[in-house]
């Protein structure tokens, strides 16, 4: 398969079922994701979101159905998959002992980069997220702002094709919000996939050229944003489908 013509994300008939729930989360997601694409996902609380990106970084496996990363299933070629995505999750998972150097040469050397290959992409992600102030500080100290910047670093320390971000911007300031916005488009150009979760409906209304809505496991809508906003915006879109903000 040419790899040019691989799609970065490959979700079929997508089902989850967790053992202490009653019913399916998941009723078969369906979506292909070209390489370079950036895409948002919205939906309410409880819709599937934080199952169906899960099931793409191997948090938890699919109860039927498939996922390729890549062209390489999440669950048969777990390492090979995985490799290739970097992820941002809304909550912080970091050790908060931790100081930004020590976060980013760990996850350097979880993904095998050590030595003067570490360093050198040490120093570029603490110049793009302008950390090197804040280098020798423990995570638990920081800003929120500083987390969330810390947090993205730590996603791009291996380079992965993909990028998954899970609400982050959340709880930072609107300067931090466009820096970050600045970074996540250049990262875009470069050619890197992303996919994107928030509540904010105008973060994905400025930063995505495609969007697929999720209710009650389901995806409801799948386009692209030139389709979506061509007579309304996206929060108008978004509010007839759902029935209310987020």
């Amino acid at each position: 398969m040419n790899k040019s013509h691989t799609p970065a994300i490959e979700i079929l008939d997508l089902h989850k079922t967790y053992r202490d729930a009653k019913k399916e989360t998941l009723h078969g997601i369906n979506l292909t994701i070209p390489q370079g694409q950036f895409i948002g996902i919205l939906g309410p609380n409880g819709a599937g979101k934080t199952s169906t990106i899960n099931c793409i970084i191997g948090v938890t496996s699919p109860t039927e159905g498939t996922v390729k990363v890549l062209g390489k299933d999440v669950v048969v070629d777990y390492r090979e998959a995985r490799v290739n995505v970097g992820v941002s999750p809304q909550e912080f998972t970091i050790d908060t002992f931790q100081t930004v150097d020590e976060i980013l040469d760990f996850q350097a050397g979880f993904f095998g980069i050590i030595g003067k290959k570490m360093e050198k992409r040490r120093e570029e992600m603490l110049e793009v997220f302008d950390l090197k102030a804040h280098r020798d500080k423990k995570f638990q100290f920081l800003s929120g702002g500083l987390k969330r910047r810390v947090t993205l670093a730590k996603a791009m320390m291996h380079n992965p094709s993909v990028l998954i971000l899970d609400e982050p911007t959340a709880g930072v300031d609107v300067e931090t919000r466009q820096a970050l916005w600045r970074f996540l488009r250049k990262v875009h150009n470069e050619g890197n996939t992303i996919v994107l979760t928030s509540h904010y409906l105008e973060e994905i209304e400025a930063l995505c050229e495609r969007v697929a809505i999720i209710k009650d496991g389901n995806i409801i809508m799948d386009d692209t944003m030139t389709n979506i906003t061509k007579d309304k915006k996206l929060e108008d879109v978004y509010l007839e489908l759902v029935g209310h903000t987020q």
